[in-house]
């Protein structure tokens, strides 16, 4: 199984779709952004918490991995949101952040700029 993790222009296109619903005056400001994007971390961190505490046999309330995987999401779509409101191609950016800290390391692995079908999907081969 294959699985591509690289961030997808059609996210940003239902990004910019979804945002002119949202917020059709324009309200959003990139400190609105941010704030939402650590809320949402903290949730993902939240989650991982529970996860931690049931691997440890301590007692609390439980997550599942999906409830992780909505969080995780959220914080991708949150860092796109952020993005464009910034005016960053979010998927070169990453790239070249990935392929820096290989290089900066001595790593072999290097990301290619790639046309991409499905976001965050999962492709079997």
């Amino acid at each position: 199984m294959r699985t591509d993790y690289h961030v997808c222009r059609s996210l940003r296109e239902a990004n910019e779709a979804r945002e002119r619903e949202w917020d059709p005056e324009g309200k959003i400001t990139l400190a609105y952004r941010g704030n939402e994007l650590g809320g949402e971390a903290g949730e993902a961190q939240n989650i991982i918490k529970k996860l931690e505490r049931e691997r440890l046999g301590i007692r609390g309330s439980r997550a599942t991995i999906e409830q992780l995987a909505m969080e995780l999401a959220d914080v991708v779509i949150c860092a796109d949101l952020i993005a464009m409101q910034a005016g960053i191609d979010l998927e070169s950016a990453v790239i070249r952040k990935f392929n820096g800290t290989s290089e900066k390391y001595g790593l072999k692995t290097r990301l290619a700029p790639q046309e991409c079908g499905v976001p965050f999907g999962h492709l079997d081969d």
